[in-house]
């Protein structure tokens, strides 16, 4: 009899176990089945033009696929290989080729950021003794924004530009608060043209475009209007009428935002944050930084659950937010700049990867579409998120 009680238990932990097994690798394709006519509708919901989706489970691409048009006026539909700037969402690139020379002993995360970069120069000294690579990975140098001195005056020359910071004056203590700033990015891409003698785009190229087989993407907006499958830029009028708009050089400020790329090119790149920082079973992403990068290092701001209950805290790594999506652990960035919005996200618990590139700027697109992908992969009660 207490053989038969054993077996049967073994048998009951032997099913379990298997069910357990079962729940954990879910049929993700399956559950993407049909939400190709959720997303068309989002086009009329948002009144967009068109975007391009790629999602990723660990190093498998379950869906990259492009919506609505790249020209509005000639009816040129979006294809996976369709180009986008992608705005803030090329800073993560900018903050890895620095994880990349920590990891070569090139530099120390903690280093002040002058020790690299002489020419930058703040205004007060306990700023230039005190402000790391790190603070200005993660926002938290005391300076806010100050972006109309670089969009409205913009200029290719680099030097030229990270003199203006010297006059930008402080409003919080070194560390007090996180305060978004664009021109740190621009140091960061700075300090690794200074230790690689090699320009921020060189860098750019010959460390993520070419080992992850990014062959569309690029850093240069010129080359987008030269590219026969790039989108052209929309944005709306004074009575919300969709327009088509000039592109914007960001090519001073690039390591802050100027790569552009497509729905198949950025698939391999979050694709290697899931597989802890490999392509190809190739580290291209250092394992140490890839986790600190995507870890808290900054506070953004309480997190509390208000309108959704289950959508909780947000902080800040290196050129990443994270956050809780309905109790999934999430890594995202957004990007904007003239006629065009981003968002580049992964849970790496769940490894899954989700890229949403929109040919408008100021658009909730990008949030609306990866969190209706979320609700799907998740096999959640889906939010009316485009309503």
């Amino acid at each position: 009899m207490k053989q038969i009680v054993t077996l049967l238990l073994t048998t009951t932990c032997i099913l379990t176990a298997t069910a357990q097994t079962k729940e954990k690798k879910p049929d993700y394709a399956k559950r993407l089945a049909g939400i190709e006519k959720e997303l068309e509708k989002v086009l009329a919901d948002q009144k967009a033009v068109g975007f391009s989706v790629a999602v990723v489970y660990k190093d498998k691409v379950l869906m990259s696929k492009g919506f609505g048009y790249r020209d509005l006026e000639n009816k040129k539909p979006v294809t996976p290989n369709t180009l986008f700037a992608i705005g803030s969402s090329s800073k993560a690139f900018t903050s890895a080729v620095l994880g990349q020379l920590e990891k070569d002993g090139k530099l120390k995360l903690d280093d002040l950021a002058t020790k690299h970069l002489p020419q930058l120069s703040f205004k007060y000294d306990y700023m230039n003794t005190g402000i790391t690579i790190r603070d200005m990975m993660c926002h938290r140098t005391g300076l806010s924004r100050f972006d109309y001195s670089w969009y409205l005056f913009n200029t290719p020359n680099r030097d030229s530009l990270i003199e203006r910071v010297k006059y930008m004056e402080p409003n919080k203590k070194l560390r007090e608060k996180w305060q978004y700033n664009n021109w740190m990015f621009l140091a960061q891409g700075m300090i690794a043209e200074k230790i690689t003698e090699k320009t921020w785009e060189e860098n750019i190229r010959d460390r993520f475009f070419v080992p992850l087989n990014m062959t569309h993407s690029n850093t240069d907006i010129n080359l987008v209007k030269k590219d026969a499958d790039a989108s052209l830029p929309y944005s709306f009028d004074g009575k919300m009428n969709i327009k088509k708009v000039d592109y914007y050089n960001i090519n001073g400020m690039g390591p802050a935002g100027s790569i552009n790329s497509c729905a198949n090119d950025m698939a391999n790149w979050v694709s290697t944050w899931i597989m802890g920082g490999k392509f190809k079973d190739r580290e291209i992403i250092p394992a140490a930084y890839l986790r600190a990068a995507s870890s808290s290092q900054m506070v953004v701001d309480g997190g509390r659950p208000e309108e959704h209950s289950d959508i909780q805290f947000s902080t800040y790594g290196f050129g990443w937010f994270m956050e809780s999506y309905r109790g999934h652990y999430l890594v995202e960035h957004g990007g904007n700049i003239d006629g065009f919005s981003a968002n580049v996200a992964f849970y790496p618990s769940d490894s899954i990867g989700i890229v949403v590139l929109v040919n408008q700027n100021g658009s909730s697109v990008p949030g609306v579409v990866r969190n209706m992908i979320s609700d799907r992969l998740f096999a959640l009660t889906p939010i009316s998120w485009s309503a």
